[in-house]
C-alpha cells in the first residue's frame, strides 16, 4: 500500500508539533545533560538543539550568504550559525528553540526534509539522554519516503541504494535487494546514518547498512 504524501501545511504542522515536544522534553534536563555528547557527530545536545534554531532562522536569501561567506564549507556554516543561537547559558539556548517552534522559516521549499531535521535530530538527543519519547510514526513515514527518494542533506538514498527497506509498524517500503525490517524510525535514522539505530533493525541486507555506515559517519 503507497504511502500518501502530506500537503505542506499537513508537513509545516507536524514540524511544529515534534519541535513544541522537543522543546517539551529539554525543559527537563539537568545541566550537565545539556552537554553530553548527542549522536550527531561532535555536537553536545546543546549545540544540536542550537543548531535547529538556526535551521528554523535561516531563510534562501541568508542561507545563500552564509554559504557564501564560508566558501561552500558546510560545516563552517553550520557552525557559525549553530553559534549565534547557543546563548549565554542553556536556558538561552531553550529560549531560542521555544521562540521558534512555530517557524516556517526555510532554506528551500523541500519541507519533508525540515521535518526530517527535527525528527533526526530530536532523537540525537533523546536517544543518548535515555528520554524514550518517539516522533508520531505517520511524520517519520513522511522523512522515510523523503529519504529513501534523493541524498538531500544526508546521503539517506545512497544508504538504502540496492536494499528492501519494510517498516514493521507503517506502510512505508521501499527499494529491491536483500531485506531490513524494522520501526519506520529505526530505517530512518539508520538512512541519516544513525549507527545507534542498527540494533533495532533486522534482516539479511542489514550487515551492507553496518558495513556503509563503518565508513559515512552522522551528517548533520
Amino acid at each position: 500500500m503507497p504511502v500518501t504524501s502530506w500537503t505542506t501545511t499537513e508537513l509545516w504542522a507536524a514540524v511544529h508539533a515534534e519541535r513544541a515536544a522537543l522543546a517539551d522534553d529539554l525543559a527537563t534536563l539537568a545541566p550537565e545533560q545539556w552537554e553530553a555528547p548527542s549522536l550527531c557527530g561532535r555536537w553536545s545536545v546543546r549545540e544540536v538543539v542550537a543548531h535547529l534554531t538556526a535551521a528554523a532562522s535561516v531563510g534562501r536569501v541568508l542561507w545563500l550568504v552564509s554559504v557564501l561567506g564560508a566558501r561552500f564549507d558546510f560545516d563552517l556554516h553550520n557552525q557559525r550559525r549553530l553559534a549565534e543561537h547557543l546563548g549565554a547559558s542553556a536556558q538561552d539556548t531553550l529560549a531560542g528553540f521555544r521562540a521558534v517552534v512555530t517557524s516556517t522559516t526555510a532554506a528551500s521549499g523541500h519541507t519533508p526534509a525540515w521535518l526530517g531535521e527535527v525528527v533526526v535530530h530530536g532523537q540525537d538527543i533523546r536517544q543518548p539522554l535515555g528520554i524514550a519519547r518517539e516522533p508520531a510514526p505517520a511524520a517519520v513515514t513522511q522523512v522515510a519516503e523523503f529519504f529513501a527518494a534523493r541524498d538531500f542533506t544526508v546521503p539517506s538514498r545512497t544508504m538504502a541504494d540496492g536494499l528492501r527497506l519494510k517498516a514493521c509498524d507503517t506502510d512505508f517500503t521501499t527499494g529491491e535487494g536483500p531485506l531490513v525490517g524494522g520501526s519506520t524510525l529505526a530505517l530512518t535514522m539508520v538512512m541519516a546514518g544513525r549507527a545507534a539505530y542498527l540494533t533495532q533493525l533486522s534482516g539479511p541486507g542489514l550487515p551492507v547498512l553496518a558495513e556503509r555506515l563503518g565508513t559515512a559517519g552522522p551528517s548533520s
